[in-house]
């Protein structure tokens, strides 16, 4: 989809802090990560969340690019597999309620975990976990009303996930209160080590 020199352009999120991906000029823990630890153990993000890279994901998001998303998924793979940091056994993406699976027809998390899970020859969990609720959307609220919106809205499987190291999938972290939901029921449920993946991740 890019030439070269374009890619070299790209929003790519090299400096953020290691515990959630947020962006800054070190890679080092940020404030509120050294103040209180995340419930997961590491984030990482491919890109920042800007253009074109915000483009790319409205695409998949709300209008059904698939396109966008395997180029998405391509560069995720791609950048992580250069990490040299030890691969996870289990791709779990955030899923969506039944409600917004049946109205938009299929998991924007999901699609990129299998292009991610394919490239990297791991498997993705797409049954081990479920939203309970049909929450709202989290765009327009604060952190806290982020937090209380997706507050008991997952449940996992522990026997697919118990003692397993995981990596969370989804397209986008804003606050991570989404994130951290779930990687606290995959804790309680027994998971031994937690990351979180995001296509892009908010400043």
């Amino acid at each position: 989809m890019l030439c070269a020199p374009c890619r070299r352009e790209l929003p790519w999120n090299r400096s953020a802090c290691p515990r959630c991906a947020r962006p800054q000029q070190t890679a080092t823990l940020c404030a509120p990560c050294a103040r209180a630890f995340p419930p997961f153990d590491a984030a990482w993000s491919a890109f920042r969340y800007a253009p074109p890279v915000d483009r790319a994901i409205q695409g998949l998001k709300y209008h059904a690019d698939f396109r966008a998303g395997r180029w998405l998924g391509r560069e995720m793979a791609t950048a992580l597999a250069l990490r040299g940091a030890p691969l996870p056994e289990l791709l779990l993406p955030v899923p969506l309620h039944r409600s917004r699976l049946r109205h938009r027809g299929y998991n924007q998390a999901l699609e990129l975990a299998r292009v991610i899970g394919g490239s990297l020859g791991i498997a993705v969990a797409a049954d081990a976990a479920r939203r309970l609720r049909a929450t709202e959307d989290q765009i327009g609220k604060s952190a806290a009303e982020r937090r209380r919106n997706v507050r008991k809205a997952f449940a996992v499987n522990a026997a697919r996930i118990a003692e397993r190291h995981l990596a969370l999938i989804d397209d986008v972290m804003t606050t991570g209160s989404t994130a951290a939901e779930l990687a606290r029921v995959c804790r309680a449920a027994g998971a031994r080590r937690i990351e979180v993946w995001t296509a892009a991740r908010a400043d």
